[in-house]
């Protein structure tokens, strides 16, 4: 497949021309190249793409992983009607969120980057870990298990949880997680990522344990977040 890299404003745009199949290693390798070299937020425009097939469909698996594991974002634009139909059996609808054109994907990047640049700064600012027992469920976000595993929360802040469970996973692992917080707003299911590990000599009583960070959290979901943080701290003094 052809790629052309090109930029606006601090984001790199991937045009893509061809299929992507087992032929299109170089799609994997010119997102490795930007993030390292460019920037962590990407769109890729599909307007010129004929086919995407099962092999393809793996390929922009890794290539998501590998974008959420250096902090950044990926849209895609101009999605043929026939590749959407197969994002939608194997899941990538739930992944990706589609867009029109380039100018629109620019619009909501740009909106999320502000966003959440503002957002990080004020959690950091505002917000306390808290002691809080619950049960979490979670599996890789990408992976062939679809059943999870389980797990006692430890204590939890706007930014993340501590979980104590015999499955650990490797810091940049992505999780999708299923969270208890009752009774409001109850069970949540959000993605997360691996940011630390418990280690057994430093830290005996949180082993075997791992620290997960919210990860793209909607404004949504992020509110009621820290609005229970907020109320359990306000208990607490």
């Amino acid at each position: 497949m052809r790629i052309r890299i090109r930029e606006k404003t601090g984001i790199t745009i991937l045009d893509l021309e061809g299929n992507v199949d087992i032929n299109a290693s170089d799609f994997i390798e010119a997102v490795g190249w930007v993030l390292n070299n460019k920037s962590k937020n990407i769109i890729c425009n599909f307007e010129n793409v004929n086919l995407v097939d099962y092999v393809g469909i793996s390929l922009i698996a890794v290539i998501y992983k590998n974008v959420l594991n250096h902090q950044g974002r990926i849209k895609l634009y101009a999605i043929p009607s026939h590749v959407r139909k197969l994002f939608s059996v194997v899941g990538l609808d739930r992944v990706f969120e589609y867009h029109l054109d380039e100018e629109d994907a620019l619009t909501q990047m740009r909106r999320e980057i502000e966003t959440s640049h503002s957002q990080v700064e004020h959690l950091r600012r505002r917000f306390k870990r808290i002691p809080f027992k619950a049960s979490i469920e979670y599996r890789p976000k990408f992976g062939r298990r679809n059943d999870f595993y389980t797990g006692k929360i430890v204590n939890l802040s706007a930014e993340g949880i501590f979980v104590v469970s015999q499955q650990i996973y490797s810091v940049g692992e992505v999780l999708l997680t299923r969270i208890n917080l009752m009774p409001e707003p109850g069970t949540l299911e959000v993605d997360t990522r691996v940011v630390w590990i418990a280690d057994k000599e430093i830290q005996p009583q949180e082993f075997p344990g791992m620290g997960l960070e919210f990860y793209n959290l909607n404004a949504g979901v992020q509110e009621k977040i820290v609005q229970f943080v907020e109320k359990h701290l306000a208990q607490s003094m």
